[in-house]
């Protein structure tokens, strides 16, 4: 039985790794590990597991940071597999070097190598499934083969490649705004061509903008939110402490984009840390590469788009509305995050979503016979950096009716793949419905959190919360 993984993350890779060892003929698709945001990740990953931490600890602190719209049984199921996660990692050989406090933690359940975690345990799955004998195929999916309501497979750079069981694995939407440290593959594309067939997304206006971006001479970098849980402090040109810095991303994100709006820096105070370059070699050495030296110079930060809560609507077994079609990571939504994602809850859920996902392939066991080949629309890309102009200005970390719907008639007018247009509508269309703010979704004109709209929103066309 033949399973086509589209995306070469730790979602995909966990996902080829548990299928391989069942022994299915699985094919991972995708540009390259080293352009997955998985690579790029720095913190770490949350695990409950340390003596005097619990589940229930863990799943309240991803509720509070969710803003009480998860899907409580999503992050139990989640986070009750959390020491199988990790127990999956030691088994391949990983070795972590410590745990910390992250914003909205209450408890050092963070566990990380060097602050660049996401490079060492992508190498390491990547190295496993190569010696399971997965098959890797470098390339770009373009399409989904789905004929009356089930899938066939992928169009792989214009070619046809025929799956059992197909897996979306390619990351969320969050390069579908104009600034982000995340791969530029990340348009949500897939995402946008499932909607287009069947598969409807949910939660699409959570965006998680994070508070600590770096737009420097050399491209724009994540400064982690590790760096602010050792102690370094947000500070204005003048010096003043503004906000709580391990505060949940959304708080903090506003904060310093307000002080921006009243045309002040913002920079990030590591100089009281010792050994910075040793705990944070990554982010070290880019910012030695401009020139600044985070041991005696303060950090110049801005908030930039993150992470996408939103994806793909699956179940709890990461199925799509799609036959055959699953959906696994950043890519698929359950509820799992609410309205804003803890840190370091996302590569537990690659993780968890990976191993849960092969044991859901293993028990349906679908089948796919040969078919006429599914049509193959060949769309292409346009106008990708109007898209994003547009989402930031309208869709970013403060929004109202006004800019929403501004978005939505500059929109018309874009030429882009209709794809991504569709993906960028379910945004503008799903936060104007949504008139309250929560989590990462702000509104100016509505900055109260509303009883009435404690609940997910779905978008196959039209937004419907």
């Amino acid at each position: 039985m033949k399973v086509g993984i589209i995306g070469d993350g730790i979602a995909g890779l966990t996902a080829a790794i548990a299928l391989a060892k069942k022994g299915f003929d699985v094919t991972l698709i995708g540009p390259g590990i080293k352009k997955s945001n998985s690579y790029l990740a720095q913190a770490g990953i949350a695990f409950p597991i340390l003596e005097g931490d619990s589940l229930k600890a863990h799943v309240l602190d991803t509720i509070k940071a969710g803003k009480y719209i998860n899907d409580r049984e999503a992050v139990w199921n989640v986070i009750s597999k959390a020491s199988e996660a990790y127990d999956f990692l030691l088994s391949l050989g990983l070795k972590f070097e410590t745990s910390e406090t992250e914003g909205g933690h209450s408890f050092h359940r963070v566990f990380t190598i060097k602050n660049e975690t996401g490079k060492h345990v992508t190498k390491l799955l990547h190295l496993r499934a190569r010696e399971l004998g997965v098959h890797f195929l470098k390339g770009k999916a373009e399409e989904l083969g789905i004929k009356r309501g089930k899938a066939y497979g992928v169009f792989v750079d214009g070619e046809f490649l025929n799956f059992d069981a197909t897996l979306i694995a390619s990351g969320g939407f969050s390069a579908l705004f104009k600034f982000t440290a995340g791969s530029e593959e990340n348009t949500g594309l897939l995402i946008g061509d499932a909607i287009t067939k069947g598969a409807p997304a949910r939660d699409l206006e959570f965006v998680q903008f994070h508070p600590t971006g770096y737009i420097g001479k050399n491209g724009v970098f994540l400064i982690s939110e590790a760096v602010r849980g050792a102690g370094a402090k947000l500070v204005t040109d003048e010096g003043e402490r503004f906000v709580n810095e391990l505060a949940t991303r959304d708080i903090v994100a506003r904060a310093i984009y307000r002080q921006m709006g009243v045309g002040k820096s913002v920079f990030l105070d590591a100089t009281g840390i010792e050994d910075f370059k040793k705990r944070f070699p990554q982010i070290y050495a880019f910012l030695r590469k401009d020139g600044i030296d985070p041991s005696k110079d303060l950090i110049p930060v801005s908030p930039i788009a993150h992470y996408t809560m939103g994806g793909i609507a699956v179940d709890l077994w990461y199925r799509t509305a799609i036959k055959n079609l699953y959906a696994i990571g950043e890519a698929s939504c359950n509820g799992f995050h609410g309205a804003n994602r803890l840190a370091s809850n996302s590569l537990l859920e690659c993780i968890v979503s990976g191993l849960e996902v092969a044991r859901t392939i293993a028990r349906e066991r679908p089948r796919c016979r040969e078919v006429k080949e599914p049509v193959y629309h060949g769309y292409e890309p346009g106008d990708v950096d109007s898209l994003r102009e547009l989402l930031w200005e309208h869709a970013g970390i403060v929004r109202s009716a006004k800019t929403l719907r501004e978005g939505l008639r500059k929109l018309e007018g874009v030429e882009a793949d209709p794809r991504l247009k569709l993906l960028a509508r379910g945004v503008l269309e799903c936060a104007l419905a949504r008139e309250e703010s929560r989590g990462s979704h702000y509104r100016e004109d509505f900055p109260a959190m509303r009883k009435e709209f404690e609940r997910p929103s779905f978008f196959d066309g039209r937004c419907r919360l």
